[in-house]
């Protein structure tokens, strides 16, 4: 374990005007510009500074300060948010962080979903502390987002609308379809419920899958949404697809062209 030592009065005063000078996280870019010195000399000043404990490395070239109030350097990311927008940009918080985010949940999720332009090579990042799942996306699928601050910095994450797009579009994210369905069902509770606008998403998007899915789960929690449930079926696209692609989906409701678990083909009363 890391612990502090002591530095001195020059060094004091640097860390200080690198730390008002950023917004959470630190770049050797950064810091050189702000301490007006080469970046070699401004990476040594941030590795030397992260052995006595003032700063946490969070990856190479990247740093966050360590509390005053801290003990160790060993700390977990205060925002892992911030961490997400500065590794991964462009890019947004997705899946069931979103939907934590937005009170479509009330379940709590250790991991952060980010959906990034970038094909990172490990998926699943663990820094500081704070686990990642990472999913690429292209740079045209990212809207339906809304901008949030983080202190002084301005992280993008999904709409409540995208947010269910994204879920139905891979139950994954959405912790699995059981868990996807309640989200929905809030949604659809919700004054954020916006069906023309779900599907207005859902063409753009372009994942034929996502209407079968929704189609499906209209019928099963909001059957009186026939306008809606019409125009999925009118969007259904050619082929099968799984309600939940990690489960045994051994029925086909040939009403949607959707492959289905047992205990969900009993659930579902129109065929």
């Amino acid at each position: 374990m890391e612990q502090l030592t002591g530095i001195g009065k020059i060094d004091r005063e640097r860390i200080a005007a690198i730390i008002r000078g950023t917004k959470g996280t630190i770049s050797v870019e950064e810091a050189s510009g702000i301490l007006n010195v080469a970046p070699t000399d401004a990476a040594k000043m941030l590795s030397r500074w992260a052995k006595k404990g003032w700063m946490s490395r969070v990856r190479r070239g990247l740093y966050v300060p360590v509390p005053l109030e801290s003990r160790t350097a060993n700390v977990p990311l205060e925002d892992p948010w911030l961490i997400a927008e500065r590794l991964f940009a462009p890019c947004y918080i997705g899946g069931w962080s979103a939907a934590e985010y937005l009170d479509l949940t009330e379940q709590i999720f250790s991991t952060l979903i980010v959906m990034t332009v970038q094909k990172p090579r490990d998926r699943s990042p663990r820094i500081k502390g704070s686990a990642f799942m990472l999913r690429t996306i292209p740079e045209k699928a990212l809207f339906g987002l809304k901008a949030v601050w983080r202190g002084q910095v301005k992280v993008f994450i999904s709409d409540p609308t995208r947010t269910i797009l994204d879920i139905l579009s891979n139950p994954v994210l959405g912790g699995g379809i059981r868990s996807t369905r309640d989200m929905f069902t809030n949604y659809i509770r919700s004054e954020n419920k916006n069906l023309e606008l779900l599907i207005e998403y859902s063409e753009r998007l372009g994942n034929g899958a996502v209407f079968k899915r929704l189609g499906f789960l209209l019928e099963l929690v909001a059957l009186d949404e026939t306008e809606a449930i019409d125009q999925c079926r009118s969007r259904l696209t050619a082929g099968n697809a799984k309600l939940d692609p990690n489960l045994n989906n051994e029925r086909l409701i040939t009403r949607w062209r959707l492959w289905v678990p047992e205990n969900w083909k009993r659930k579902h009363q129109v065929d």
